[in-house]
């Protein structure tokens, strides 16, 4: 308890460890509370009937993470609850129209015609000012899911990729040259005649003076030194014997480059990508881009002072097909649209698709901004400290994870 002090002539208390000490609200646990989220994959989707063989009902129609992160979330508190989905299948923006200012989940709660809101649902500054959010459960960004480049397929004459046209024209002149430069010089040059003795038809012995390097041979030297293969006839002449060392030399770097360059082609597969970041979209028109109506990362574009998204804003505005009403239609979008649509949309979701059949579209670039999925409840909820203390104890023995 302490220690006494024969000094000062009394008891010393021992400061105790600090505890924080205040009056948690009471949970009611007689009554089923509402949870209110959205269909979207692989958060929530609903149960293939067919492979049960009997009609699902209640919180047994649905599957995926926020359906386990409920379920684990009521056992933990010992409450019971039923799953439903959003009216207008949104999250919520702000809606003028709506009695509550806004639309979606985030409107259920504000009217309290929900409890609790377990979905993918963004923390903003907005929605913080008319709902809770518990700490976040997942850490994501916004993301650019485009199409896959198509792969094409290896013609007849892909052998010659690895060198561009205006060198292959070059080594067709250079070969053409050299042949002509042999032939001339081993003309010219007396070293290369022989005498050779033959009999002629009478009987007779015949002198005659031969001279190998004709044109056709000259041409045959050359190809035979590009392929780096031996033949019968070389000059003996000096110039000759110049003029093929040089053609040699010339072969022997060309013949390197152009191996290095074909196992490069054959072992790197290259998939040149039309965008990589958001300065690509931002710098061109032809690839359209869009995002989810009514949700943050809307209200990220339209809020950003940033130049490079605030520009995006400007095109998304001025092009207002570019906006869709779900994820399911943004994916679709981009799927048919020949990469020539980009979707703006969660981290999260877009490494899902991308691992998902067909595998048909792949994410480009780095998160434009950190944000986190939270829990959200009425304000001065008496659930709220209560599933902020649930949401840490999971996230620190790591049961927050997306397969």
């Amino acid at each position: 308890m302490g220690s006494w002090s024969s000094e000062a002539n009394q008891l010393i208390s021992i400061q105790k460890s600090y505890q924080r000490n205040f009056q948690i609200p009471q949970i009611e646990r007689n009554v089923t509370y509402l949870v209110t989220s959205i269909l979207e994959e692989p958060f929530l989707f609903l149960k293939n009937e067919s492979n049960n063989g009997k009609k699902l009902e209640g919180n047994d129609r649905f599957e995926g993470y926020c359906k386990d992160l409920a379920d684990l979330i009521a056992e933990k508190m010992g409450i019971n609850y039923e799953l439903r989905l959003v009216k207008d299948k949104k999250y919520g923006g702000i809606d003028k129209t709506s009695d509550a200012g806004w639309n979606g989940m985030v409107g259920e709660l504000i009217k309290k015609e929900a409890d609790l809101a377990i979905a993918p649902l963004t923390i903003t500054s907005a929605r913080e000012r008319v709902i809770d959010f518990t700490k976040p459960f997942l850490s994501l960004g916004i993301s650019i899911m485009i199409k896959k480049p198509a792969k094409k397929n290896p013609d007849i004459f892909s052998f010659m990729n690895p060198l561009s046209a205006d060198i292959w024209y070059f080594i067709l002149l250079s070969y053409l040259a050299v042949s002509s430069i042999i032939f001339i010089v081993s003309r010219i040059s007396p070293n290369e005649c022989r005498i050779e003795e033959e009999q002629n038809s009478n009987g007779d012995r015949v002198t005659k003076i031969v001279n190998e390097f004709s044109f056709c041979n000259s041409l045959w030297f050359a190809l035979a030194a590009l392929f780096q293969q031996g033949v019968d006839i070389c000059p003996r002449s000096y110039a000759g014997r110049i003029a093929g060392s040089v053609w040699w030399f010339f072969t022997l770097i060309i013949i390197s480059s152009y191996t290095a360059n074909l196992a490069a082609f054959l072992t790197v597969e290259r998939m040149v990508t039309p965008i990589n970041s958001a300065d690509d979209l931002a710098k061109q028109t032809e690839v359209e881009y869009g995002v989810l109506k009514d949700s943050s990362t809307q209200e990220f574009f339209r809020n950003s002072k940033i130049q490079v998204y605030s520009r995006m804003w400007d095109f998304m505005v001025a092009r207002s097909h570019v906006f869709v009403e779900t994820y399911s239609e943004g994916i679709k979008r981009v799927r048919e649209s020949k990469g020539k649509y980009a979707f703006l949309m969660e981290s999260t979701q877009n490494d899902y698709i991308n691992e998902r059949q067909p595998c048909d579209t792949m994410k480009v670039g780095r998160n434009l901004d950190a944000k986190g999925f939270g829990i959200a409840t009425p304000l001065n909820s008496p659930l709220s400290h209560s599933l902020n203390i649930i949401v840490l104890a999971l996230t620190e023995s790591g049961n927050f994870s997306i397969n």
